[in-house]
């Protein structure tokens, strides 16, 4: 599970914004996320894909994930 929280701008006025997101990480990088401490800033990328032929919801597929410095 990913979480993102950030001030972002809609039609001039700021606004908070948060979600939190299931994603899947395969092979090599499956092990990387897995060293992780939850609440690590992270900065991934990857694609967004159905959870399968019956269910809809998004799923993140991760490409790449960074570590940010100071967590």
């Amino acid at each position: 599970m990913l979480a993102h929280e950030s001030k972002q701008v809609e039609a001039g006025l700021a606004r908070d914004v948060s979600v939190e997101m299931q994603a899947v990480a395969v092979g090599d990088l499956a092990g990387v996320l897995a060293m992780a401490k939850p609440g690590a800033a992270v900065r991934i990328s990857g694609f967004l894909a159905a959870r399968s032929l019956r269910s809809r919801s998004p799923v993140l597929h991760l490409n790449t994930i960074e570590f940010l410095e100071g967590n």
